[in-house]
């Protein structure tokens, strides 16, 4: 129910973007500020250097529904198109049992938090409304993690941090409002345990996750 939830919120979102570009003065395609709201796919997994080879069974790996906002800006150049962009985006992902075989995915017993996201793409008008482009760069990530010893629960978050590359193509419905498909790769090498409470946070240590992510985007051009 929460998925379904979820899902009709952030449908009535993308559905409210046209209308609110009724009032926005026309722009270039590809060119100029935007906001968009995105939905799509996540999945986690353990990456080559944490992974459970022993057992093919367990797959170590969390997916579910992804839905954030992003906004960025574009730097039009004839065909080329350059610019930075931001997000920040939940998932629903979390560990589960399968069928009596615990899906902990080299970190225990956790579900996703907050993902941030700043960097860069470039692109190629390869039509007067459709563009391809590559982008790239830095995500944070949070994991909340759910330990329990005898009748004393400890709730922490594990920091994360690595970088990310990507591909997708854009398609400019009007000259405000255009919609994306997109496939993104995220490794997090390094990482931290944030307490709640008056506990220290942990020293960083060393991580292998690997994070892809199918996403579809609606914005506005200002």
């Amino acid at each position: 129910m929460k998925k379904i939830l979820v899902c009709l919120a952030a449908g009535a979102a993308m559905a409210s973007v046209p209308a609110m570009a009724q009032d926005v003065a026309p722009v270039e395609p590809f060119s100029g500020f935007h906001v968009e709201g995105l939905v799509g796919y996540d999945v986690s997994k353990a990456g080559s250097s944490i992974d459970d080879d022993v057992n093919e069974d367990n797959d170590q790996s969390i997916d579910g529904l992804l839905y954030g906002v992003g906004a960025g800006y574009d730097f039009r150049s004839g065909n080329l198109v350059f610019g930075p962009e931001a997000e920040v985006t939940w998932s629903t992902a979390k560990t589960s049992f399968e069928d009596g075989d615990f899906e902990g995915f080299g970190l225990g017993n956790v579900k996703t938090n907050r993902d941030l996201y700043v960097g860069a793409r470039l692109g190629y008008a390869v039509s007067p409304r459709t563009l391809v482009y590559a982008k790239g760069g830095y995500t944070n990530a949070k994991f909340d993690v759910n330990n329990a010893v005898g009748t004393v629960e400890t709730n922490r978050d594990i920091d994360a941090d690595g970088w990310r590359i990507g591909a997708g193509v854009e398609q400019a419905i009007s000259n405000n409002v255009f919609a994306k498909l997109e496939y993104r790769y995220s490794n997090y090498e390094k990482g931290e345990l944030d307490y709640t409470g008056d506990f220290p946070d942990g020293d960083r240590f060393d991580l292998d996750l690997d994070r892809h992510q199918v996403v579809a985007g609606v914005g506005v051009r200002f």
